[in-house]
């Protein structure tokens, strides 16, 4: 990684000094360089450029916010970088709600929305091009020459449809604004620090709140982007299975490196950390650490998904036998497993509660833990009032899909767990089974062996869709599959 250049640099009234690192190999910048980088570069502005694709979708989403707070400015910041170690930093990721409402994903952005004649005119604050009369294109490490070229304001407008300004300025501004402020708090500190005395926390959870609860029905847009992150991710599991046998001479990084290829190739990003649980791993939840033995006769538990560069996530689990065929144990209980998703999958509906497609598979795994002699003489309804099967079933059967993998997170409670279902929505149904290697209440044969089958659902107007249907559930399929990509 190159390393920028000396802490001496041209200055102007307008601008700080631009920060280099302290210790650089150039001792400073003579006045005839400064002037020679000031000029001889071509006109790169882009003209008559056409709006993103959902430019329509984030207009019509901003005017259902301005529709719930009438006359009351409201401030959506789509953060800031955050140092990795030193000078170096993580990848951006604009905040949900500033993408959700903008289709825009740089850094530092912020929307706001200025209360005017019953509605609102809203505003994206932007850092405009690098400047190149005081150096900071090519001084500072986060000039273009640096990380790339950033668009116009004029660009800007020109895409996303919205009024562009320089976000260099909007604090000052903010501190000097009258009237109602709302904010989305926890991603700009220095927009906070603006909005000090103007906002309150409760009232800002009302927005964030608002902004969740708007997520709960997807556009068009966004199921259109839903079924592409989906789509990728099959291809990415398809990956996985053609080079098993490379992992298990590695480690699950090997599987985990596999699926993130495809997701760069194919998308932004993973929308989560990959979970390539292999062996008694499958029995962790969240396994991220990828870092054990593949084994054959093993079952590897892969839950991953390709996020699209618009943001959108997939969340798909398939718990795949290593060497491709199911040992009878494994299938006993990947069969339980996928009898309790095909149950949930089928109570996903319109009118139906949220909590149903959970209750329903609960309901089988149930049923077959006390068919398997685990949990004494109790009856299915007494395992189900006491939470028992909870030991094996251990989480919920599935959540909000979209944006962020659990989405709509800050939504209030009537509206989420206890809501009901309508067109539009997309969750995840995903029960499983995991029996921990130091468990002494099953059988030791169980010891060690987890499955969990997970699949991103839309309920449409007459019941629903598997968006990731594309990869095989049936036992007896996924082996068929297996055998068909290793040839």
């Amino acid at each position: 990684m190159s390393e920028e250049l000396a802490p001496e640099t041209p200055e102007t009234a307008e601008t700080e000094p631009i920060k280099q690192r302290k210790n650089g190999l150039y001792p400073g910048i003579s006045d005839e360089l400064a002037e020679n980088m000031k000029s001889g570069w071509a006109d790169t502005e882009l003209h008559s450029l056409e709006p993103i694709a959902q430019a329509s979708y984030t207009a019509a989403r901003r005017a259902a916010l301005s529709a719930r707070f009438p006359g009351e400015r409201l401030v959506v910041p789509a953060g800031n970088l955050k140092t990795r170690s030193n000078d170096t930093e993580y990848a951006f990721r604009a905040s949900t709600e500033y993408a959700y409402l903008t289709g825009d994903l740089t850094q530092d952005s912020v929307l706001v929305l200025e209360p005017v004649d019953g509605g609102h005119e809203a505003t994206v604050y932007l850092l405009p091009r690098s400047d190149r009369e005081n150096g900071e294109f090519w001084l500072d490490g986060q000039g273009e020459l640096w990380v790339g070229r950033r668009n116009s304001l004029t660009e800007a407008e020109q895409l996303l449809g919205i009024p562009a300004e320089d976000v260099r300025e909007l604090p000052a501004a903010l501190a000097g604004a009258t009237g109602p402020v709302r904010t989305v708090r926890g991603h700009d500190a220095g927009i906070e620090t603006a909005l000090t005395d103007k906002v309150t926390a409760e009232r800002d959870e009302e927005l964030r709140v608002f902004l969740s609860e708007a997520r709960l029905v997807k556009d068009a847009f966004e199921v259109a982007e839903l079924q592409k992150a989906c789509d990728a991710t099959a291809r990415g599991f398809e990956d996985v299975v053609k080079v098993l046998d490379r992992a298990e001479a590695t480690s699950e990084r090997y599987i985990e490196g596999t699926f993130f290829l495809r997701a760069r190739v194919d998308g932004n990003d993973i929308g989560y950390g990959s979970i390539c649980a292999a062996g008694p791993h499958a029995t962790t939840l969240h396994w991220v650490r990828n870092d054990g033995a593949v084994r054959s006769g093993e079952l590897l538990l892969l839950d991953a998904g390709v996020e699209t560069t618009e943001l959108y996530t997939a969340d798909v689990t398939r718990t795949l036998p290593i060497n491709g065929t199911f040992s009878p144990l494994q299938r006993k209980i990947y069969d339980a497993v996928y009898e309790a998703q095909e149950a949930g999958i089928a109570a996903v509906k319109p009118g139906a509660a949220f909590r149903d497609f959970h209750d329903a598979a609960q309901r089988v795994l149930a049923e077959k833990l006390v068919e398997w002699g685990l949990l004494g003489d109790l009856s299915v309804e007494k395992v189900l009032e006491l939470g028992l099967q909870r030991r094996w079933t251990l989480h919920g059967t599935g959540h909000m899909l979209g944006m962020d993998v659990h989405d709509c997170a800050a939504a209030r409670t009537e509206s989420y767990v206890n809501g009901t279902l309508e067109p539009g929505v997309c969750l995840t149904v995903e029960p499983g089974l995991y029996f921990q290697a130091d468990d002494l209440t099953v059988p030791e044969e169980y010891r060690g062996i987890g499955v969990r089958i997970e699949d991103d659902i839309l309920v449409t107007e007459d019941g629903n869709r598997n968006l990731s249907a594309a990869l095989p559930r049936r036992a007896d399929e996924v082996e068929a599959w297996m055998a068909g990509l290793k040839g």
